[in-house]
């Protein structure tokens, strides 16, 4: 390929320019697609939150995954294993919604464990021992094999299995604050 002819953002860096649908799967040139969330975005947590929330609630957790990436690289050293546990649930659901079960589930699980040392808590509201529950529950809803005992997973690259169950991104997005989970 032409590196000449690559997209590029403002700086000149490799970017993919091509649209994406909700579930920040790329759309073919010309497609309508989904506005991207912009990159290095600093916020607060409370407006983190808040975005990721909207987004989740919008059936967008690629998206979600982004804001809560900004936070994992821009925030404090001690917030960053939770702020990265949330992005990793963020794009477990959206790859289950994409139909990857296994890959789907293990970026549950894995989230799930990122963020089991802030429960106690439970930062900026964040309800996390709720957060645990639901992903741990999803994950064995769309692959009730799951890992071995001793392994995590992370060997299976199989991508999309048969018969994984449908999952809608907006109907299974988790409630982030502690107050909207007593609720559910």
């Amino acid at each position: 390929m032409d590196a000449s002819r690559r997209d590029r953002d403002e700086e000149g860096r490799a970017r993919n320019a091509r649209p994406r649908d909700g579930l920040g799967r790329p759309l073919p040139y010309g497609t309508p697609g989904v506005e991207r969330q912009p990159e290095g975005v600093v916020r607060s947590p409370g407006e983190t939150v808040r975005e990721a929330q909207r987004l989740l609630d919008a059936g967008m957790p690629f998206h979600a995954h982004e804001v809560f990436e900004d936070a994992w690289k821009s925030g404090p050293d001690v917030e960053r294993e939770l702020w990265r546990g949330l992005a990793q649930i963020a794009v477990g659901l959206t790859h289950a919604a994409r139909g990857n079960a296994a890959g789907g589930a293990r970026l549950l699980r894995r989230g799930a464990t990122a963020v089991e040392g802030y429960g106690a808590s439970g930062p900026h509201g964040i309800g996390v021992d709720g957060l645990i529950g639901w992903a741990r529950e999803l994950a064995d809803r769309v692959d009730p094999a799951g890992p071995k005992d001793g392994e995590d997973g992370a060997g299976d690259t199989s991508g999309a299995t048969g018969g994984a169950p449908d999952v809608d991104a907006a109907t299974e997005a988790p409630k982030l604050r502690r107050a909207d989970q007593d609720g559910a």
